[in-house]
């Protein structure tokens, strides 16, 4: 089973939800950090990383000696990585998507492919725990490349957790797509409701299953569950506001760590996806 954790915002605790899930059941457990531009599940997991791999992407590389400036690879590029003037080509590397489209298509065979270096894969076990995480370099523009690198090492006799990008952007659709179910971590006030909100027309476009998972519960108003119940959304667990727990995330401690009542509850949590997903739909 492949469960992604995912949230229509930064900061409303899906790691938390993320690692505090792996450490519970603690068993058959793989988790991925597919949050490519900032990973900090290893923060909470403390990872022996015993293996790295460089992931790169082709770009191309412009022989302008047989290019008769043709224009055929500018109108291609999807992406507006190509630039094509009279006597001159530019490309931009951050721009593109190593589709290979222009190579491919160029009539004088003026393009050839380089490769690019985004980030790295890093892999490694906490514990029981199989870990994977993808760094992306500083100043790179394109995370989905990456995070399907991190991905191809999903192992399928093992519970898989996905720990997602934020938001409901490409970076996140390439992280979830392909989970049996998503966890959609909020927070109960305007902004975590509106992005809660084009999270889950995400998942529906997707025709991934899907439940909320509400942090710090007891702030904001009820117009979050107002939402859920009215769109028929499972909340799946919630999680109070409490002092104790940010200072023990701060300190690199999970809440299953620091209160180990939660434990239980995570567990719970796990239980109540597996009847979800076994559910006729």
């Amino acid at each position: 089973m492949i469960i992604s954790i995912a949230s229509g915002k930064g900061g409303t605790g899906k790691t938390t939800v993320a690692t505090s899930l792996a450490i519970s059941i603690n068993s058959g457990i793989q988790l991925l950090d597919c949050d490519v531009e900032e990973p900090n599940a290893y923060i909470f997991l403390k990872p022996q990383i015993k293996r790295t791999r460089v992931v790169s992407i082709p770009v191309p590389k412009i022989d302008e000696s047989r290019c008769d400036f043709c224009g055929r690879c500018q109108k291609i590029c999807a992406y507006n990585a190509i630039a094509v003037f009279k006597d001159k080509v530019l490309t931009f590397p951050p721009l593109c998507h190593g589709c290979g489209g222009c190579s491919l298509l160029c009539p004088q065979r003026a393009i050839t492919e380089i490769n690019k270096e985004i980030g790295v894969v890093e892999i490694g076990t906490s514990d029981n725990l199989q870990f994977i995480q993808g760094r992306l370099n500083i100043g790179e523009a394109m995370s989905p490349p990456l995070i399907r690198a991190v991905k191809e090492y999903i192992n399928p006799t093992r519970t898989v957790i996905i720990d997602a990008p934020p938001g409901t952007s490409c970076p996140v659709i390439e992280a979830v797509k392909r989970s049996d179910f998503c966890i959609l971590v909020t927070e109960p006030t305007p902004f975590g409701l509106n992005d809660l909100i084009l999270a889950v027309e995400v998942l529906r476009k997707l025709n991934i299953l899907f439940g909320v998972v509400i942090n710090r519960c007891d702030i904001g108003d009820d117009k979050l569950d107002n939402y859920c119940s009215k769109e028929n959304i499972s909340v799946l667990m919630r999680i109070p506001f409490k002092k104790e727990i940010a200072v023990a995330y701060s300190k690199g401690i999970s809440i299953v760590e620091s209160f180990p009542e939660y434990k239980k509850e995570f567990v719970a949590l796990y239980k109540r996806i597996i009847e979800q997903t076994n559910e006729p739909r």
